[in-house]
């Protein structure tokens, strides 16, 4: 099993912890903030986070960090992010994802050896814009120019229909490869005997056209 380290309990930081530890990886969070640390424990958040100031070297190589196989820098202020970034690249840790906050800041992090930047504010402004243009798809990956992961509300048309009579396959160029019900609960690989349901979300996989008649389709 790998090892992940998350770097700044923000709120970023946080979801990014929550996210790992309820799909049981074996994680360690970390914050210089005592408070932060204890409310990410209290909360049920994670079981294993410690406070430690992440930019002081020798702490980090005592807790043995260079074992880790992927570290989250999710630490706002960029000196402490550049900082963090250099001691977990000199402990060897094997992957480093740092948040940025500006595209100078980006690129400094990917120069001192950050392998995957990521801007939150920009994807989750991309991705408000998007469902404001796009009501009824819930989100939606692109692979490419004309292939798409969708999640797209199950519309009417398709209620109390089973996959294979609606034959979306044939009919909407589609793959239904997961629903996900109102209740939270997700079907992964759905039979084609699968009933859809008013409120369900279909995971699909499908081209672009299709995408935007699914917007239209009621």
């Amino acid at each position: 099993m790998k090892q992940y380290l998350v770097v700044g309990l923000g709120r970023f930081g946080t979801s990014v912890a929550q996210t790992l530890y309820e799909s049981n990886e074996e994680i360690l969070a970390i914050d210089i903030d005592e408070e932060k640390v204890q409310d990410c424990i209290n909360e049920n958040i994670v079981d294993n986070a410690i406070r430690l100031d992440s930019t002081d070297l020798k702490s980090l190589k005592e807790l043995g960090i260079g074992n880790y196989d992927i570290a989250f820098v999710c630490v706002g202020d960029i000196e402490p992010s550049i900082l963090i970034t250099l001691n977990l690249k000199e402990l060897g840790v094997k992957k480093i994802i740092a948040k940025a906050v500006s595209k100078s800041h980006g690129k400094v992090l990917a120069k001192i050896g950050a392998n995957k930047v990521i801007y939150p504010e920009e994807y989750m402004g991309r991705r408000v814009a998007q469902l404001a243009m796009e009501p009824n798809l819930v989100e939606h990956l692109r692979f490419s120019a004309d292939f798409l992961l969708l999640e797209v509300k199950a519309p009417s048309v398709f209620w109390n229909k089973s996959i294979i009579e609606l034959d979306i396959r044939k009919n909407y160029n589609s793959n239904v490869v997961g629903i996900k019900k109102e209740d939270q609960s997700f079907n992964p690989n759905p039979l084609p005997t699968t009933v859809i349901e008013k409120g369900d979300v279909l995971l699909v996989i499908t081209d672009s056209k299709t995408a935007d008649f699914f917007e239209n389709l009621k």
